[in-house]
């Protein structure tokens, strides 16, 4: 069974920074898109950022473009996201996702394979 397991959501303060990291022994790495989307309870799951398997590519979403750097270290099988000048609003629980060799449409959800169980991120005013 395929696990990608999330690690590093804490409690942070307004303007602080965080960073996550997932790892994902049990795929080929270095043939996945890797991302992560974000959840507020009761609310739909939302593209974070993407990194492509090959390129390094990366893709983000206009709230957390310039805030936020997604990367990857396709040696050790695990993708990090660095989250910096944190707001109220990033507070949700993160999710990792692995969708095989695509790049494109990378914001979906539904097209992702494999999904972490999630950390929660909680930014205080």
């Amino acid at each position: 069974q395929v696990q990608l397991t999330e690690f590093g959501g804490d409690l942070v303060q307004t303007g602080g920074s965080l960073r996550l990291t997932c790892a994902a022994p049990g795929i080929s790495f270095d043939t996945y898109t890797m991302a992560w989307f974000r959840q507020i309870s009761g609310k739909e799951c939302e593209f974070v950022a993407a990194i492509n398997w090959a390129t390094f590519e990366q893709s983000y979403s206009n709230s957390v473009k310039g805030r936020f750097t997604i990367s990857r270290d396709n040696a050790k099988k695990m993708v990090t996201l660095q989250m910096n000048s944190l707001k109220p609003e990033d507070t949700a629980v993160y999710y990792c996702a692995a969708q095989k060799s695509q790049w494109g449409d990378v914001e979906y959800w539904n097209g992702y394979d494999f999904w972490g169980q999630g950390t929660q991120v909680t930014v205080s005013t």
